[in-house]
C-alpha cells in the first residue's frame, strides 16, 4: 500500500522569514550587506539628531578584522537623543519593533534595517551587536551587546552594564560585525556618503575607511529642515482592515464621534455625511460596526469627492535654502536652484516633492543629465533605469532649456511622504504613480527655467564682452582719424578715455577689463 505523504504547517516568526530571504532586505551578497549596513546605521544617526533639532556630528568607521580578512566592523556614533535603555535590546533585537510606526515621516518605516544588519552580522560573523548609548539628561552611560533569538525574533543580552557618566554626551554608537567586500562596494558606499553629504549639508560627517582614508563631509549651513510631527490619518489612506483595527481600539462612544476624533479633514458635517452614506446610525458604538458596515463606510468615505486633502504637518522637506547649501557644497556648480511644491496627494497621502539643479562649475560634463534621487531624505543608488524621477528627467527636451549635451548637468528629486510608493522591498526605486510623477515634472521644468534665464543672460553678457572687444582693436584706428581732424589732440589720452568708456560699461556685466574679455574670448 502507497503511503501517502502528509505536509506539515508551521509558522514562521519574521526573524525567521528575514533569515531565510535576507536579499528582500538588500543583504544579498557580502558587498551589498557593507553598504546596506552603513546606510542603516547612517538614516538611524541622522533621525535620531535633526528629527529632534540637533546638529548631526556623525563618525562612520569601518574596520577590517585582524585575523579574518573578509569580516568587517561597522561603527556609527552620532550625536543624537539616545535611547532609553529599556528598549535597547529591542531596539536591536525583535525585528518588527521600532519608534517609526506612526504617521510622521521618517527615513526608515519598517523596523528592518540595523536589526537585518544584526542578523546578517549573526550569520556570517557570529557576533551580537554592540551598543553605547546615553538618552539627553540621563546620569549614565549604558552599553549591551545583543544578539537576535531567530526562532522566537526575541533579543538575547549577551552582556549589559551602565557608568556615570563624566561628560555631557549624550547620543548612540552601534557596532557591527559582518562579512563584507570593501573593494566592491567601496564606491557605492563613497558616493551614498557624498550624496548624504548633498541632502544633509547642516550635518558633520567624518569617514574612515578600512585602508585607513578619513574623509571629512564638514557642515555648510547651520539651518535645520523643519521637523515632521505625528498627525491622524486621512480617511482617505485607509482600507477595511485598517478602519477595523481603529474601530476596535477607539475610546470614542459614538461613530460621529470616532470620524472626527480619530482622522485629520473631518468635521462633524463630514462625519455625518460618511455616516448617512453608509446608511449607518451616528449614535453606534464603534465596536458595535459589523462587517458589513465597515464595508460601507470604507466604500462612503472613497466616493465622497468633498473630503479635504490631507496636510503635509507630517512631512519633513528639506527645502529650498538647504538644497541649495547642498548643491554647492559637495558638486561647486556655477549656477544652483531649488523650489518646494506645495503638499499633493496620491491614494489619501500626502506628500511633498523637491527639486533642485545645479549646472558649470566642477561638475563633470556627461551625455544626459547626472540625477540624484531622495525619498524621505534618504539617497537611492540603485536601481535608477526604473524610478519614476529618471523617466522624467529623461524625457525634457532640455535643449529648450539652453542645454546641448554633452553638459555639466546634475539634476536632484527629493520626495517626502509617510507612505514612498516604493517598486520593492530594497526601496532603491519609486513607482510611476501619475500624481507623483506630475509633481517631479512640474518641479524639475520650474528649477530648469530658471537655468534656462541663467543661461540666457550668461550668453547675451558674452555676446556684448564681445563686441566690446571687438570695439577695442578699433580704438587705435579711431584716434588716427580723429588726430588728422583734431591735430593737436593727445592720442594718448584719447585711447585712455575710450577704453574708460568699453571698461565702465564691462563691469556692469561683472567683468574687471578688457584684458579678461579677451583671455575669455580666447
Amino acid at each position: 500500500m502507497t503511503e501517502v505523504a502528509v505536509e506539515r504547517f508551521r509558522a514562521l516568526t519574521p526573524s525567521e522569514f528575514f533569515y531565510r530571504n535576507k536579499e528582500l532586505a538588500g543583504f544579498s551578497n557580502p558587498a551589498r550587506a557593507l553598504y546596506q549596513t552603513v546606510r542603516e546605521l547612517l538614516e538611524n544617526a541622522l533621525d535620531a539628531t535633526d528629527s529632534h533639532l540637533i546638529k548631526p556630528v556623525i563618525k562612520v568607521i569601518i574596520k577590517r578584522d585582524e585575523v579574518n580578512e573578509k569580516l568587517f566592523s561597522v561603527s556609527v556614533e552620532d550625536n543624537g537623543i539616545g535611547i532609553p535603555y529599556t528598549h535597547v535590546p529591542k531596539a536591536f533585537g525583535q525585528l518588527l519593533y521600532s519608534s517609526k510606526y506612526v504617521l510622521r515621516q521618517t527615513r526608515g518605516m519598517f523596523g528592518l534595517g540595523a536589526k537585518m544588519a544584526v542578523l546578517y552580522g549573526q550569520m556570517t560573523a557570529g557576533k551580537p551587536v554592540e551598543v553605547v548609548t546615553s538618552p539627553m539628561l540621563s546620569r549614565r552611560i549604558y552599553f549591551f551587546k545583543v544578539a537576535i533569538d531567530v526562532k522566537t525574533n526575541t533579543p538575547r543580552i549577551v552582556e549589559r552594564g551602565s557608568y556615570v557618566k563624566g561628560s555631557g554626551w549624550h547620543g548612540t554608537i552601534v557596532k557591527i560585525s559582518l562579512e563584507g567586500d570593501w573593494m566592491r562596494s567601496k564606491s557605492k558606499i563613497y558616493e551614498y556618503l557624498r550624496r548624504t553629504a548633498i541632502i544633509a549639508p547642516y550635518a558633520d560627517i567624518v569617514f574612515e575607511d578600512p585602508e585607513g582614508t578619513v574623509v571629512y563631509f564638514e557642515r555648510s549651513i547651520e539651518k535645520l529642515p523643519v521637523p515632521p510631527r505625528e498627525v491622524k490619518p486621512h480617511p482617505k489612506g485607509v482600507d477595511i482592515e485598517m478602519l477595523k483595527m481603529m474601530l476596535s481600539s477607539s475610546k470614542a462612544k459614538s461613530l460621529k464621534e470616532f470620524l472626527v476624533r480619530e482622522f485629520q479633514s473631518v468635521g462633524e458635517v463630514t462625519a455625518l455625511r460618511i455616516i448617512s452614506e453608509a446608511g449607518l446610525d451616528p449614535t453606534l458604538s464603534p465596536r458595535e460596526v459589523d462587517s458589513s458596515g465597515v464595508e460601507r463606510l470604507v466604500e462612503a468615505i472613497k466616493s465622497d469627492n468633498r473630503i479635504k486633502p490631507p496636510k503635509g504637518d507630517h512631512l519633513s522637506f528639506v527645502g529650498p535654502e538647504i538644497i541649495e547649501a547642498g548643491l554647492k557644497s559637495v558638486l561647486r556648480p556655477e549656477f544652483v536652484s531649488a523650489i518646494t511644491r506645495r503638499p499633493s496627494v496620491y491614494a489619501g497621502h500626502a506628500f511633498i516633492v523637491e527639486a533642485g539643479i545645479a549646472f558649470g562649475g566642477e561638475i563633470q560634463p556627461s551625455d544626459k543629465p547626472i540625477l540624484y534621487r531622495y525619498a524621505n531624505k534618504i539617497p537611492l543608488l540603485y536601481d535608477e533605469g526604473s524610478d519614476v524621477a529618471r523617466k522624467v528627467v529623461d524625457s525634457i527636451d532640455w535643449g529648450n532649456y539652453g542645454v546641448s549635451f554633452p553638459a555639466p548637468l546634475a539634476v536632484l528629486v527629493h520626495i517626502c511622504s509617510t507612505k514612498i510608493p516604493y517598486k520593492g522591498v530594497g526601496k532603491e526605486s519609486v513607482a510611476d504613480v501619475p500624481e507623483v510623477q506630475k509633481e517631479i515634472e512640474l518641479a524639475v521644468r520650474e528649477v530648469a527655467r530658471r537655468l534656462r534665464r541663467y543661461l540666457t543672460k550668461k550668453r547675451r553678457e558674452r555676446e556684448e564682452a564681445e563686441r566690446a572687444v571687438a570695439i577695442v582693436k578699433y580704438i587705435p584706428e579711431v584716434v588716427r582719424s580723429l588726430k588728422k581732424i583734431v591735430h593737436d589732440l593727445r592720442e594718448d589720452m584719447v585711447e585712455k578715455e575710450l577704453l574708460k568708456m568699453v571698461n565702465m560699461r564691462l563691469s556692469t556685466l561683472k567683468i574687471n577689463s578688457v584684458d579678461e574679455v579677451v583671455k575669455s574670448v580666447e
